[in-house]
């Protein structure tokens, strides 16, 4: 028996009450009788041998017991190893197998691995490093969990299959909500009569009913171009796995009619309550047709995705919105102490056109604002050369670093021609005031200005040059523009739609012709858009360095140890876009600021937006870009590859 259980039955008590009770018989000896001490030495001497039997006893029996569960212990230990459900491998430095209990021959369906390679075995344990604590595999259909303890070398294996197949289950089996929006359809319907309408959209109502049934949604319609649609998650991932095809079909069958029909689809999964869901579908949907509608979006908790827009954004000729938000535009001016007005980083003509619009209006409401713009680009340098010797204009311009000394919470801040707080020029004013208001004509990105208090985000429009010059219109019959105004976002419309010949609408001309008649100079236009013979040059550089792929889309690059302006890259996509049989064009080249930009252009029929948006960037159906970090060209070119090919259905050559 182990010494510190001995010790409880002969301890310092025991000797203690020993001592005590041999003291007491003497005292009785002495003081009493003597008879009496005998008698009291007997019963301590047989207490204390009653007590040494019980300790022997007790000992005895406690060996016996520990024997026995030890062995039990082992037993059962033995038993855990080779008969419980999971595999232990014990393996030595050069990972060859040493050990294994029987479980193991089960999983690999071999007597015998002994003296085998680790790796051989199981080859997916390729790809776990030596310091992995917990690792997935997936070994002969079976799903397996490993607990890998590198010190003792020692590999556990559990079978996860039926906990996964049941995972995967119940994702399949959550709940999703979808509302589908038909974008335009009063627009579509104008000037039908009431037969041809009906038919229209019976023949539209149909084909969606169709698609639903064929995957086994519930759809119920709740308004005369809403519909309801509830399904699983498993039919999600199938929708998404046809990239939301019903898009594509509404889309064609309609394409006869002068304006062809196109849905929107708001998607919110991944939530387990029914008022998040439906908002999260409703908010989905807004952000589809912020992009400019033909496309679906969904939403699964933080992460949103799009499919779809092919088309560009249907021209909206109700100018209704545009005096609405003229209007209101100018009440913040007047409730405000100061207006700060800034585009996006590294401005182009369309960003400062607008801003400068928006400063007139600024203006005409009788209250101070400012342009914010740190530095000149070869964008905009022949238009702010105009503004260093225009009258006043020039006063009106202030750095980032003043525009914050001198905000408020009162300050109002118009940001143009961006909606994404990253790309704007001083992202800490968005949050030194509440009054954010927002002009833009790109297609809503998943990254987005918080809560601002007006927004005129137009998909259709050409650029936000032509929605600030609409603005304007509605800021009172007197409004004045100076020949540099007008004539700075006439030029931001022309840089936009490439002298009128893409995103061009009725309303465009109808923007370019009040400018016109406010002053704007044409020629004064051509002098701003003009091109150097150094720039030409670099251009053709570029363009002399192009691959096609699939026949029909260009990639150009710059050369790696140079660095080139955003204009210069913008304009060689636009170039490649003039070649033969070319419908996409892609240029890749380090920027002044050691970022890797890409422009991408397309005719129409390819989303360059899509393909942008997942390197990170955004922009238009047929115009987009992004900036990379820390990748060198070529490297950027390998992205972009495959990008492409993902969205080319790994077809692309």
């Amino acid at each position: 028996m182990p010494k510190f259980l001995a010790k409880r039955w002969f301890g310092s008590h025991m000797i203690l009450a020993l001592v005590f009770c041999l003291l007491a018989a003497g005292l009785l000896a002495v003081y009493v009788h003597w008879l009496f001490a005998v008698v009291g030495f007997f019963v301590i001497a047989g207490s204390g041998y009653l007590a040494f039997y019980n300790q022997r006893l007790f000992r005895d029996e406690m060996e016996a017991y520990i024997s026995t569960l030890s062995h039990r212990i082992k037993k059962a230990g033995d038993e855990v190893i080779n008969e419980m459900p999971f595999g232990i491998v014990l393996y030595n430095e050069d990972k060859t197998i040493e050990w294994h209990n029987p479980y193991l021959q089960q999983i690999t369906e071999n007597e015998n691995l002994i003296g085998e390679s680790l790796l051989d075995v199981f080859p997916p344990l390729t790809d776990m490093k030596d310091n992995q604590l917990q690792a997935e595999i997936t070994y002969r259909q079976r799903i397996y969990e490993i607990l890998h303890r590198p010190g003792e070398r020692l590999l556990y294996f559990k079978d996860v299959t039926e906990f996964k197949e049941l995972q995967m289950h119940y994702n399949e089996e959550k709940l999703v909500l979808a509302i589908v929006h038909l974008d335009n359809l009063d627009e579509v319907a104008q000037g039908m009569d009431e037969q041809s309408r009906s038919l229209l959209l019976t023949n539209v109502t149909g084909a969606i009913t169709k698609w639903a049934q064929n995957y086994g949604i519930y759809l119920r319609r709740f308004s005369s171009d809403k519909f309801l649609a509830i399904f699983d998650r498993g039919t999600l991932e199938q929708l998404e796995a046809t990239r939301f095809d019903i898009l594509d079909v509404v889309r064609e069958m309609t394409s006869k009619n002068k304006i062809p029909i196109t849905l929107s689809i708001g998607v919110g999964a991944g939530i387990d309550t029914f008022i998040e869901l439906g908002e999260m579908a409703q908010s989905s949907l807004d952000m589809s047709l912020g992009r400019g509608g033909d496309q679906a979006a969904v939403k699964i908790k933080d992460k949103i995705t799009f499919y779809g827009g092919k088309s560009n954004a249907v021209e909206k000729r109700n100018r209704v919105r545009a005096r609405v938000i003229s209007h209101a535009l100018r009440d913040l001016m007047l409730e405000s102490d100061l207006v700060l007005i800034m585009g996006h980083k590294m401005p182009d003509m369309d960003a400062i056109g607008a801003a400068i619009g928006v400063l007139k209006a600024v203006h005409a409401a009788q209250k101070q604002g400012y342009i914010v713009l740190d530095e000149s680009n070869p964008a905009i340098e022949r238009l702010m050369q105009e503004v260093e010797e225009h009258e006043y204009l020039n006063d009106y311009f202030i750095t980032s670093d003043q525009a914050v000394q001198i905000v408020t919470r009162r300050t109002l801040v118009v940001v143009v021609d961006t909606h994404r707080p990253s790309m704007t020029i001083e992202p800490r004013l968005l949050n030194a005031t509440n009054k954010i208001v927002l002009i833009d004509h790109h297609r809503r990105s998943a990254e987005f200005i918080a809560d601002p208090v007006l927004i005129y985000l137009e998909p259709y429009a050409s650029s936000t040059s032509e929605l600030v010059t609409e603005l304007l219109q509605y800021q009172g019959e007197n409004l004045k523009l100076d020949v540099l105004e007008a004539t700075a976002l006439l030029a931001g419309i022309v840089v936009d739609t490439k002298s009128f010949a893409f995103r061009t609408g009725s309303r465009t001309f109808e923007a370019a012709s009040f400018l016109r008649r406010k002053g704007a100079d044409t020629s004064l236009v051509q002098v701003l858009l003009k091109e150097d013979l150094a720039q030409y040059i670099r251009r053709s550089e570029i363009v002399q360095h192009t691959e096609v792929l699939g026949g029909s889309i260009a990639i150009a690059t710059g050369k790696e140890n140079e660095k080139y302006g955003q204009l210069l890259i913008a304009q060689a996509a636009d170039t490649l876009l003039t070649m033969a049989g070319i419908e996409a064009s892609f240029v890749v080249c380090r920027r002044p600021d050691d970022l890797i930009a890409i422009s991408a252009r397309s005719l129409g029929d390819f989303n360059v937006q899509v393909v942008m948006e997942q390197m990170g960037g955004g922009g238009h159906l047929n115009n987009a870009a992004t900036q990379l970090k820390d990748v060198t060209v070529v490297e950027a070119v390998e992205q972009l590859k495959q990008v492409l090919k993902n969205y080319q259905g790994g077809k692309l050559k």
